[in-house]
């Protein structure tokens, strides 16, 4: 019986054409190809799962294939192809830095470098996670960075270029990855849930996209968790109910109750966080973004062309943003975030969550800004007018005043009389 592939790796890019997000970097890795212009180092940065080790992969397939194609694409078919796909080439020796970091490692690494590939061929040493290497070992790799041997290359892949030592990086051609779009991202989910005979729902798939943060791998693996799960179609309410969210109703209910001033909903919706064991500060993250949308929908107007979100949200958004106004979005933007970095220092996340959820609905019982400075600009004319009059102009409207105040006492009291004497 066949091992189980996961999805990540069964659809793994294994041509630059395959690569999804990184246009730009594509182009210039298969330009340097045709033009023979290989540099003895790369270094390839970015958050996870945006396809550093993937790119330096197919790189490597690229340089050493035997029947590249004419748009510089490696055939996949020939044996230097099919070892470096299965990890077997002696060729292209991958070294994973987080557990081969020290002085010893990178030493070893220098003495095969002396070794020669095949004719034609390149000898490619494949480092991830480069920045874990200890200053000893990356010190131990200058030399050979600097000099290498011909036809020897070294690609490192890293999450975190600024703990690389800056002597190595003046050394090595970076790219940076960008984090993959949302778009991007549910184009891919939904090509491969396709492919798999999967049934799932677009609302479903624009939440496993946002979810993975720019990183296709993560993606992935929740699709992954999520056909193991469910019954039949995939929904959004299956994804919310796998990954433990909170439905998205929850937080347009929440901009209901603060229009309304209706206090007990923070203590209501607090307590269905904690009874349905949701991830507190998740759920913080949550409402930052939530807010940061209906903020970014205010702005739009209806220029609003945010296409991570369904129809429905969308319109959802649009009444949410009715019921707030900017100022009003980044108050509560600026409490969320200053909440969500103390929140684990209060002595209780549920106190720590009313709390915040009661400064949301309070929000509304706020004096705008503009209205305050429109109102002491009245004021302020006020205070001017008067200043201008003369002292008979202040006696004379104070005459009046009193005056009318005594008029309408007697016309009181005489109705009073007549009142008192008709009974």
């Amino acid at each position: 019986m066949s091992s189980y592939q996961v999805l990540a790796r069964k659809y793994r890019p294994q041509r630059f054409s395959d690569v999804v997000g990184q246009d730009s970097i594509v182009t210039t890795l298969k330009n340097a190809v045709a033009s023979g212009r290989i540099a003895h180092a790369y270094l390839f940065s970015g958050s996870r799962g945006t396809g550093k080790t993937t790119l330096a992969r197919i790189l490597a397939k690229t340089l050493n294939c035997h029947d590249r194609s004419d748009d510089n694409e490696p055939c996949s078919k020939c044996p230097s192809c099919k070892e470096i796909a299965a990890g077997t080439s002696l060729e292209v020796i991958e070294i994973d830095g987080a557990s081969n970091r020290g002085i010893e490692d990178i030493r070893k690494v220098n003495d095969t470098v002396r070794y020669s590939a095949r004719a034609g061929n390149y000898m490619i040493y494949i480092i991830d996670e480069v920045h874990m290497l200890t200053k000893e070992a990356f010190n131990a790799l200058l030399k050979t960075l600097e000099e290498p041997p011909a036809n020897v290359a070294f690609f490192f892949a890293t999450t975190e270029p600024h703990k690389v030592l800056p002597t190595i990086m003046s050394r090595c051609q970076r790219y940076n990855l960008n984090r993959i779009s949302t778009t991007d991202i549910m184009e891919t989910l939904k090509n491969i849930a396709a492919d798999l005979g999967v049934d799932v729902e677009d609302e479903a798939l624009t939440t496993i996209a946002t979810l993975a943060d720019g990183g296709l791998r993560d993606a992935l693996s929740t699709l992954d968790q999520l056909i193991s799960y469910a019954e039949g179609k995939i929904t959004s309410d299956i994804v919310a109910d796998l990954l433990g969210l909170m439905p998205r109703d929850v937080f347009f209910d929440l901009d209901k109750s603060g229009a309304a001033g209706d206090i007990t909903a923070a203590f209501t919706i607090a307590n269905d966080v904690f009874s349905h064991g949701k991830d507190i500060p998740y759920f913080f993250e949550e409402l930052i973004k939530h807010y940061r949308t209906i903020l970014l929908t205010i702005v739009a107007g209806n220029n609003d062309t945010n296409e991570t979100l369904s129809e429905n949200d969308r319109m959802s958004y649009r009444e949410s943003a009715a019921i707030y106004n900017k100022e009003q979005c980044i108050n509560i933007l600026e409490d969320l975030a200053d909440f969500y970095g103390n929140i684990k220092t209060m002595p209780s996340m549920q106190v720590a969550l009313e709390i915040a959820l009661m400064k949301i609905i309070r929000s509304h019982k706020m004096i705008p800004i503009e209205a305050l400075v429109a109102k002491l600009a009245d004021i302020e004319n006020d205070v001017i007018v008067a200043a201008k009059e003369t002292p008979q102009q202040r006696n004379t409207q104070s005459v009046r005043d009193t005056m009318t105040m005594f008029s309408a006492v007697e016309l009181d009291g005489t109705a009073t009389k007549k009142k008192t004497t008709s009974q």
